[in-house]
């Protein structure tokens, strides 16, 4: 009851509620085991299971390596090169964006092999989606070092011819 009035509002502690089907987006999830973790334990877990997806990157897929072994050049390259520290973000920033967005399409492509191997024109279309944004990325990327990095290329190769 509603002090003033007498009618009822949703949202009284005595009102009867229907329950949810599955379906309804207020519906509770279902309980999950490995979710039960908290603070430092939850964290430890989290690193453990973001070094575990590292290794199976490096492993198994191998445009994750050659774009790792890009970074390795690239990341101590915008550390030492002369610039501004926004400029410097704006390299170094490029270039992990370039691995994340490579190990996000690497686990859409998995979990699409893992619902089927059989070919189908969404899985195809999925998996092409995920290549254009690396692809993305990678032009990201270049675009980012080009104008940062180009011009002071060009002044080191003016002066020293």
């Amino acid at each position: 009851m509603n002090g003033m009035s007498g009618a009822r509002v949703p949202g009284d502690a005595d009102e009867t509620h229907e329950p949810l089907s599955p379906d309804d987006p207020l519906a509770p999830l279902p309980f999950n085991p490995y979710k039960g973790n908290r603070g430092l334990t939850r964290a430890w877990h989290a690193m453990k299971n973001s070094l575990a997806g590292f290794r199976v990157a490096i492993r198994e897929e191998s445009a994750f390596r050659q774009e790792l072994t890009l970074a390795a050049i690239l990341i101590p390259c915008g550390v030492l090169v002369p610039v501004e520290p926004v400029s410097r973000v704006l390299l170094l920033g490029s270039v992990l964006l370039v691995l994340i967005v490579e190990l996000l399409n690497s686990s859409l492509e998995a979990a699409i092999d893992r619902i089927s191997l059989e070919r189908h024109e969404l899985s195809r279309r999925a998996k092409d989606l995920g290549s254009a944004a690396v692809m993305v990325a990678l032009g990201m990327c270049l675009m980012t070092w080009g104008l940062i990095v180009g011009p002071l290329v060009a002044r080191w190769l003016k002066a020293w011819l």
